[in-house]
C-alpha cells in the first residue's frame, strides 16, 4: 500500500462563542444573575421547571444582543422567535433549553482583525442567537474533598447567553485566538458582558476541519471535530493547533479521515480527545416554544440601541493612528478599553497635545494604575492635569523627564501641575542671560569634551550640554543645546 503523504493542508476553522450577558436577572426570569454566590442559592420556579411557571423575556438581554449583533456588523431580524432544544442534562431540570433556531436575532455580519503585523482578516458572522445557559456539574465538593459523584450547581442556569458562530473563515491557531481577544474587547467596550474568563463569562468551542492535499494532488477532506468549553487563549490557540496536526496525522497513519464529533482539551496531556460523536439538529427536536410571543424589532428601536453605542474600538483605533497620528501599537491600547478611550478624549479635549497625552497616560497613568491596583480613572488624576502636564512640556516649561514626579504628587491630592513644578524646583530656565552665561563659563574652563568637539567629535555635544545644565540649575536644554551650537558655530 502506498505511504500517505500530506504535501500540503488548508486549515478551516469556524468559531462558537458563548458570551454570557451581564443583565441583573436571567434569559426568562427574575431571579439573580451573577457569579460567585453560594451554589443554588440564584434559582427560583422557572429556573427548576416546576409545573405551572411561565417564561418571560428579559428586554435588557435582547438590547444587549442586538448592540452586540450591531458592531458585529449583523443584520438585525425584524421577526424572531424562540424555540425549545428538547435534550436531557443533569443541570438542565427541564429538560430543554429554550434558544433560537432557524430564525436567529442577528445574522450575516462581519468583522475585521488587524493582525500585529498590520495584515488584517475579515470574518464572516453567520449568526448571532439568545438562549438560556445550563447549569454546572462539579466533580469535587466545595472546600476540594473528592467525591465519587457528580454535584449540580445551578446558578449558572437561565443566565442569558449569545451564541456568535462564524463561517470558518480562520485558517491560523493565532488568528483564532486573536478572534477571541477582539471579541472580548467588543464586548466589554459595549458593556454588554464582563467578558471575564476565569468566570465562564466567555467560552469558546472551535469546529475544525483540514483539505490535505497528498503527493498526487487529490484533496482529502477530514470531518469536522467540535473542541468543545475552552476558557483562555492561550489553551483556544494550542487546541486549535494540536487538533489541526491530529486530523492530519490521523490521515497519514490509518487514511482515516473521521467522523463529526465532540472533542475535549486535556491541558495536562496537553491534548484533544474524543467524547462523543456530534449531535444533528433533528436529534434536539426543536420546536417553537407555545409560552414566548415572537419578537418584533423595529426600525425605532435598533436606532435608539445605535445611539448609545458610541464609536466603536476598531473605528477609534482608526482614527487614532489616521487623525492623531499615533502608532498602531498606542492606538490599539487606548482603544481598547472604553474608559481609557474615554478619559483620552477628555484630557485632549482639555487642550492637550494628542500624542504627548497619549504618551503621558501610556507611561505614568498606566504606572500609578498598576502601583495602585486600580484602573486609570481611579488614580484620583483628573484627565485636564494630562493636558495641563503636556503644555507644560511642550512649552519648554518642564522637562519630559520631570513629568513623573508631578504625576506622582498628583495621584496623592489635586492640584496645579504649574504650582506644583514651581514649588518642587522643576520649572526650567529659559532666561537666555543665564544660559549664556552659563555656557561662557564652560567655554572659559576649556574642558575635554569641548576641544573633541571642536576637533569634530559630533558626539561630545552631548556632554557638554550636560555640564552647562550642570553649572546652571534648571536650564531648558533644548535652549541650552540651541545656543550652544550657534556660538560654538561662531
Amino acid at each position: 500500500m502506498a505511504e500517505r503523504i500530506c504535501k500540503s493542508h488548508r486549515v478551516l476553522v469556524g468559531l462558537e462563542v458563548h458570551v454570557q450577558l451581564s443583565t441583573k436577572s436571567k434569559m426568562f426570569t427574575g431571579a439573580a444573575n451573577g457569579f460567585g454566590a453560594e451554589p443554588n442559592t440564584q434559582v427560583d420556579e422557572q429556573v427548576l421547571g416546576l409545573p405551572g411557571v411561565l417564561p418571560v423575556m428579559n428586554k435588557t438581554a435582547v438590547e444587549y444582543a442586538i448592540k452586540a449583533g450591531l458592531a458585529l456588523g449583523c443584520r438585525i431580524a425584524r421577526h424572531t422567535k424562540w424555540d425549545r432544544k428538547s435534550y436531557y442534562y443533569p443541570d438542565l431540570p427541564k429538560n430543554y433549553q429554550i434558544s433560537q433556531y432557524d430564525l436567529p436575532l442577528c445574522l450575516e455580519g462581519e468583522f475585521e482583525l488587524v493582525r500585529k503585523d498590520g495584515s488584517s482578516l475579515k470574518v464572516r458572522i453567520r449568526r448571532a442567537h439568545l438562549e438560556e445557559d445550563a447549569g454546572k456539574l462539579l466533580h469535587e465538593a466545595p472546600g476540594g474533598y473528592a467525591i465519587d459523584f457528580s454535584i449540580v450547581d445551578l446558578n449558572r442556569a437561565g443566565t442569558p447567553l449569545l451564541e456568535i458562530v462564524t463561517e470558518p473563515d480562520l485558517s491560523r491557531p493565532t488568528d483564532v485566538a486573536l478572534f477571541g481577544q477582539e471579541l472580548q474587547k467588543l464586548v466589554q467596550f459595549l458593556g454588554v458582558s464582563l467578558g471575564q474568563m476565569q468566570m465562564g463569562h466567555m467560552r469558546f468551542e472551535p469546529n475544525i476541519n483540514v483539505h490535505i492535499t497528498d503527493q498526487d494532488g487529490n484533496i482529502h477532506k477530514t470531518a469536522i471535530t467540535e473542541i468543545k468549553n475552552l476558557n483562555s487563549f492561550s489553551v483556544l490557540e494550542r487546541a486549535t493547533a494540536y487538533e489541526v496536526q491530529r486530523q492530519i496525522r490521523q490521515w497519514e497513519e490509518t487514511g482515516s479521515l473521521g467522523h463529526k464529533s465532540t472533542y475535549g482539551w486535556d491541558e495536562g496531556n496537553q491534548a484533544t480527545y474524543w467524547q462523543r460523536d456530534k449531535e444533528e439538529a433533528n436529534d434536539y427536536r426543536y420546536f417553537p416554544d407555545p409560552d414566548l410571543p415572537p419578537v418584533e424589532v423595529g426600525d425605532a428601536w435598533i436606532a435608539e440601541l445605535k445611539s448609545q453605542m458610541g464609536e466603536l474600538p476598531a473605528a477609534r483605533r482608526k482614527r487614532y493612528v489616521d487623525v492623531l497620528g499615533l502608532s498602531a501599537t498606542d492606538a490599539a491600547i487606548l482603544a481598547g478599553d472604553r474608559a481609557t478611550g474615554d478619559f483620552y478624549e477628555s484630557a485632549i479635549a482639555a487642550g492637550g497635545d494628542a500624542k504627548r497625552v497619549s504618551h503621558l497616560i501610556l507611561s505614568h497613568g498606566r504606572r500609578l494604575a498598576n502601583e495602585k491596583s486600580v484602573a486609570l480613572e481611579a488614580v484620583g488624576i483628573k484627565p485636564i492635569r494630562f493636558a495641563e502636564v503636556a503644555n507644560l512640556i511642550d512649552q519648554n516649561k518642564i522637562s519630559a523627564s520631570s513629568a513623573g514626579a508631578i504625576f506622582d504628587s498628583l495621584s496623592k491630592g489635586d492640584s496645579s501641575p504649574d504650582q506644583l513644578a514651581k514649588e518642587m524646583g522643576l520649572m526650567q530656565v529659559s532666561d537666555s542671560g543665564a544660559i549664556d552665561a552659563a555656557i561662557d563659563a564652560m567655554i572659559a574652563s576649556d574642558p575635554k569634551p569641548l576641544q573633541d568637539y571642536r576637533a569634530g567629535k559630533q558626539s561630545a555635544m552631548g556632554a557638554l550640554v550636560g555640564m552647562v545644565m550642570k553649572s546652571g540649575k534648571g536650564l531648558n536644554p533644548k535652549m541650552v543645546q540651541e545656543a550652544l551650537k550657534k556660538k560654538l558655530g561662531q
